[in-house]
Parts: structure tokens; sequence; C-alpha cells
């Protein structure tokens, strides 16, 4: 039995690499980018196509880690100095541009007929943009290092921040309806854990993180200080989830701290091949999340909302942009780029349906939106 389940999981492995593969060569060759490849090999074996995986989400679990190594390595690139210049692209573009989508998306889903509640859900989960998304076509562009990437780096940090009061909202609203877990902690102590959290981490990378791999250097041993940068960022982004914070979020940081470290080079050698391993599994899983079923009966409803929330969260960036004083080209760009919805979705909307504040039903019409919306952006 044991060998029978080891020979499964290694032909899923196999799976997954020969999809890959074989679409991602194709759909660079058309100029589609690796991105659509991967979505469209996960659609095709999974348990919507070929049925060669019937779970995609346990994937999905294993597959963030590559979307939370590639903001390890963007976290490098920033310096602290860096960082605090982007603060007012951070908390005043990228609160800007959340609040106007949130407000926009949430009046659509209104007129479209569903409850206040689960219409801010569901704009909510929208808004937040793919972080995967955005960073590995940035990535393939070469824009990440740019004043537009940075500018579109610093709105992705601020939509993780969002994350903790978004997650707090799907409490404030089952309270509201009378369903809240009497468990959940209230939205004040929910904020004080993160502050602490990030606190905490600030700290360590301040006081710890150089002589830690100051000792380990001295050892020689070279995969010890592989296994100790995969510690470090899988750690970090292990700890600000316990804080209720993206683990995303908790990576980019570790990569801030250790940016000014004589070690920065190797750190970003080591992490390398495991990021971009990891980050293709992301994409190959998300497209093997999406269910035919529900875009087949639903179809109306899906499309409908697909183009009326990526055209309005599209137009909301642009006046945001605008407002900013981003020229007419790179207001275009970041709303072609952001338009799409984003992973944290899927988490929201489990959360939400979990708390009773939206039905499955609409969940499931949600998530197939997101990931339609996922697998458009990379054809702008």
């Amino acid at each position: 039995m044991a060998d029978a389940a080891a020979g499964m999981n290694l032909g899923h492995a196999v799976a997954l690499m020969a999809a890959a593969v074989v679409a991602v060569p194709v759909f660079r060759k058309l100029g589609l980018g690796s991105v659509l490849g991967y979505l469209a090999a996960g659609l095709v074996i999974g348990p919507f196509g070929l049925k060669l995986f019937a779970d995609p989400e346990a994937i999905l679990h294993v597959a963030e880690l590559g979307v939370v190594l590639f903001l390890f390595l963007i976290g490098l690139e920033m310096r602290p100095a860096k960082l605090w210049t982007l603060r007012k692209e951070i908390f005043g573009l990228g609160a800007a541009q959340v609040a106007l989508c949130c407000a926009v998306l949430s009046a659509i889903a209104v007129l479209a007929g569903l409850s206040w509640q689960s219409a801010v859900i569901g704009a909510s989960g929208f808004v937040l943009s793919s972080t995967a998304v955005i960073m590995k076509m940035l990535d393939e562009r070469g824009e990440t290092a740019t004043d537009a990437g940075q500018r579109a780096i610093s709105i992705l940090l601020l939509e993780d921040l969002a994350v903790v009061p978004l997650l707090a909202l799907v409490a404030v609203l089952a309270s509201v309806g009378g369903q809240a877990d009497p468990d959940a902690r209230p939205v004040w102590q929910s904020l004080a854990i993160a502050a602490g959290a990030i606190a905490a981490v600030i700290a360590a990378g301040k006081w710890l993180l150089n002589p830690f791999f100051g000792i380990l250097a001295r050892s020689g041993a070279r995969e010890i200080m592989t296994a100790a940068a995969l510690l470090v960022v899988l750690g970090t982004a292990l700890f600000m989830q316990w804080g209720g914070l993206s683990m995303a979020m908790g990576a980019f940081l570790a990569g801030v701290l250790l940016s000014e470290s004589v070690f920065r080079h190797q750190l970003e050698a080591d992490i390398e091949p495991f990021r971009g391993i990891l980050l293709g599994l992301f994409f190959l899983s998300v497209g093997m999340s999406l269910d035919l079923a529900v875009v087949a009966d639903e179809w109306v409803m899906v499309v409908a909302g697909l183009l009326a929330f990526m055209a309005a969260k599209g137009a909301a960036i642009y006046a945001v942009a605008r407002l900013f004083r981003a020229a007419h080209r790179e207001a275009v760009q970041r709303a072609a780029l952001f338009a799409q919805g984003g992973e944290f979705a899927f988490v929201l909307y489990g959360a939400a349906v979990a708390a009773g504040v939206i039905e499955a039903r609409v969940s499931a019409q949600l998530t197939a939106i997101v990931i339609l919306s996922m697998a458009l952006t990379p054809w702008w």
C-alpha cells in the first residue's frame, strides 16, 4: 500500500513537470507568457480536465511557497532606506487604490443583486490583485527595478497589509448577522498581535540574523547555508501568518532585513531555484482550481461579473494613477496589470463561507471570476 501511494505521488510529480515542460514553452513561443501556460496546463490535468488530480487545494497550499520565496528575493533588493522613500506610494497610492476599487466593486455587486455583506466581501477579495501574477509579469518584462515597477510593488505591499483588516471584517459582518464565532479574537486584539509580529521580526532581523549566518558561514558547509536561508524565509512567513498577516508580507520583510547583509548575494543564489519551481507549481494549482461546472451552469453571471469587475477596477486604478500624477501610459499599464483578482480571495471567500457571511454558491461564482481574471491578465 505504501509503495502504491509512493508511486502515485511520484506519478503526480511527473504529471506536473510534464504539463509544465510542454505547455510553458508553447505559450511563450506564441507570445502569451509562461503564466498563461501554467494556468492552461493546470486546467488540462486537473479535476475538471483529465482528472489526474482530485485535490488541487492541497497542492495550492504547498505552491504558495513560491510566492513567498519570490517576495523574499524582492525584499533582498529593497534596502530599508529605499523602502522608506516609497512610504508615500505604499500608504498613499496603495491605500487610495484599494479604497476606491473596493467602493466601486461593492456598488456593482449590490446592483447585481448580492446582499451588501456578500457584495463587500466579494469586492474585497477581487480588489487585492495577484502578487504572483504581477511579480511574474514584471520579472519577465525586466521592469521590477524601474520606477513604475517600484510603485507597483508598493501597491502590492499595501494590499498585503490589508489582509488583517479584511479578515477582521469577515468577523464583524458575521457578528452583524448574528453568526459571530464566540471564540474569535476582538478586532483590536488582532491588530495588536499583527503589529507585535512585525515588531518581533524587525527586532530579530536587526540583532540576530547576521550573527546567525556568520556562525553558519564559519562551518564551511554550503548546504547548511541553503537550509538556513530557507529556514529564515519560511520561519518568518509562518510567524507572520500566526500573527494574522500574509506569509508573503513576512517573507518580504525578512528579505528587506537581510538586504544589507554581507550574505545577501549567497542567499539570493540559494533561494532562486526553489522560487522558480514553486511559483510555477502555484500557477498550475490555480489552473486546476477552476471549476468548469460552475462556469457552465452560471456562465451568464460569471462572464458578466468578470467583465464588470475587471472593467470597473481598471477604470478606478487608472483614475487613482492619474490623480497621483502618473503618465497616461503608466496609468494604462498599471490598470491592465492590476485589473485581476488575487490568490487572497480564495482565503477570504473560504473564511466568509465558514462564518456564514456568504453562500457557498456565491463563493464558487466569485472564485471562478477571480481565477478567470488571473488567466486573462497575461494577455494584455
